[in-house]
């Protein structure tokens, strides 16, 4: 599966929403706000890239933190990432999965 993580694959699915179980039952909603090429093609022959979500509602000091999580899309079903906290901007948290 993870041969088919593309950037190809992300594109058509930016300013989509992305969820997350807790392990309180709640539903965290991250949407994809960036999907970033980060320079040539690798050994495998895909282009590095990242993607950035975004959670605009979470109080100023807290995060998820960086773990492996299953998130769940209409779409695009159940996908396992990495995702790293970025810090807050102005209005909510930012995350980031990077692909080599």
């Amino acid at each position: 599966m993870s041969d088919l993580l593309t950037i190809d694959f992300f594109t058509p699915h930016l300013d989509t929403t992305f969820s997350i179980a807790l392990s309180n039952g709640e539903l965290l909603m991250l949407r994809l706000s960036e999907v970033t090429p980060l320079g040539q093609g690798s050994a495998s022959n895909r282009i590095p890239f990242s993607l950035l979500f975004y959670h605009p509602s979470l109080p100023r000091n807290a995060h998820l933190p960086q773990q492996t999580y299953h998130l769940q899309h209409a779409v695009l079903g159940t996908l396992t990432l990495f995702l790293v906290p970025l810090g807050p901007d102005q209005t909510g948290m930012r995350y980031q999965a990077i692909f080599t």
